[in-house]
């Protein structure tokens, strides 16, 4: 019975700090699109923030599975993975 109740709170609990870590790193990554922009006076691509320091070259994205895009505005979002079956 214990079980029962246990393991939807975690993975609730799990999905929530996915979640949030995503917001993290697209706060992170919208400041280095910001760095990056001051110093090169041009918006950066994910590539070229990695490319030149200014991420990770690992960095993988977000830890809810979204990938983190930036617009030609600079604006950072993480969007949902599209998967064609």
């Amino acid at each position: 019975m214990l079980l029962i109740i246990t393991i939807p709170n975690v993975a609730k609990h799990n999905s929530n700090i996915n979640n949030k870590g995503c917001d993290a790193y697209v706060k992170m990554v919208q400041a280095q699109v910001q760095a990056y922009e001051m110093d090169k006076n041009k918006i950066p691509t994910i590539a070229e923030l990695k490319t030149e320091g200014y991420i990770k070259t690992d960095a993988k994205g977000c830890p809810n599975g979204k990938t983190v895009e930036i617009d030609s505005e600079g604006t950072v979002t993480a969007v949902a993975l599209v998967t064609t079956p």
